[in-house]
């Protein structure tokens, strides 16, 4: 570009004597070069990230888990279970498993188990049955998850009782000290500290409705006070994102060294109000952000596999549901009916009910892409 180019001369040419305006013109040759990445297209920005993002899509008839690079290419099916629905990936933090649930059998019978694999796909385990809605513990050793509220399946998320962990070393379960009192929760996340665990509570544990921080190895609980729902925390361990409603998803700091956090300042919103917008989800480092986006709807559950309800919960066939992502250092509000290819693009365009994006840093150790 003639300005970068003119910059580079200015800044060349000065002698040490005006050293502050060089630096000046640094800061300036930096502001540019920021402003023109800012305006290509999204698209171009994402594909040159080392990052891939897993998420649920409906296919043939049957649930699977996918993975795909960050800006939406090389779709690959990891799962190809023709008799077996899985839903909910979850990727450990050092990008070297999945874990997420499985749903086996029809309506009532319908039998949602825990499993994790390698992010490949390969090495697939079993780890327990009626559990829903798993999440890693930063050090990606512990699998906790929500255990189904009564033996006979509901489709609904916060049909849970309690809250438990997972030893992967050694198969051990225990309980959460709290989990008695923990109830009809959904969508849990640990934050990065391992301090504290947040998720949505619903006609429960005294709220209506509400976000709730869990001390995860104590017995103090906090209502973070906002709308909305499916809390997560980002890598960075200063921000947390929501979807403050059907229309809306916000991102804003908080922090959780503390003993008693609170949500801070707003930092971004997102809103659609043609379509619904869920399932919020950062990248690993914390600059993106990504969500599922569709029409209002109440499933079909003629479908194999498929249930009845809104369309933003797990197991219910989301038509012309697909993933975008945006910015996450943006300020104010995106409008996505109103955005340009310089804010946001589609990450998936079918339409197969593409759900619960979970980006992650492949685990080069294990010899993965990029």
């Amino acid at each position: 570009m003639t300005i970068q180019n003119e910059l580079r001369t200015l800044i060349t040419s000065v002698c040490p004597k005006r050293l502050s305006g060089a630096l000046l013109a640094v800061a300036l040759f930096t502001t540019v070069v920021a402003a023109a990445d800012a305006q290509a297209p999204f698209r171009e920005r994402l594909s040159t990230l080392p990052f891939k993002i897993a998420y649920e899509t409906y296919i043939n008839d049957n649930w699977e888990i996918f993975v795909m690079n960050a800006d939406g290419s090389n779709p690959v099916n990891l799962t190809q279970t023709p008799k077996e629905h899985e839903h909910y990936p979850q990727v450990s933090r050092d990008g070297a498993k999945i874990c997420f649930v499985v749903d086996a059998g029809e309506g009532r019978d319908t039998i949602r188990s825990l499993y994790v694999m390698d992010v490949d796909g390969k090495n697939r385990k079993k780890l327990v049955d009626n559990a829903r809605e798993p999440f890693w513990s930063p050090d990606g050793k512990i699998i906790g998850f929500l255990p189904q509220e009564y033996p006979k399946f509901n489709v609904m998320d916060y049909y849970t009782k309690g809250m438990s962990f997972y030893e992967l070393s050694t198969g051990k379960i225990e309980s959460h000290p709290n989990s008695t009192n923990l109830f009809h929760l959904y969508n849990p996340c640990f934050a990065p500290n391992g301090k504290w665990v947040v998720a949505t509570v619903h006609a429960g544990m005294g709220v209506g409705h509400g976000t709730m921080l869990i001390e995860a190895h104590g017995n103090k609980i906090i209502n973070l006070k906002v709308p909305g729902c499916r809390p997560c925390f980002s890598p960075d361990d200063g921000k947390i994102a929501w979807g403050a409603g059907d229309h809306d998803i916000v991102a804003a700091r908080i922090n959780l060294d503390s003993d008693d956090p609170a949500i801070g300042e707003r930092l971004v919103r997102i809103k659609d109000q043609t379509n619904k917008i869920y399932h919020v989800d950062w990248s690993p480092d914390s600059r993106f952000l990504s969500v599922s986006r569709g029409p209002d709807g109440k499933g079909d559950p003629t479908k194999p596999g498929t249930f009845q309800a809104a369309c933003e919960i797990v197991g219910v066939y989301a038509a012309g549901w697909n993933l975008c992502a945006v910015s996450a250092e943006r300020e104010g509000t995106l409008d996505l009916n109103h955005a340009t290819d310089a804010d946001f693009t589609m990450l998936t365009t079918n339409g197969f009910s593409n759900k619960e994006s979970a980006w992650f840093r492949p685990n080069r150790k294990k010899g993965s892409e990029r």
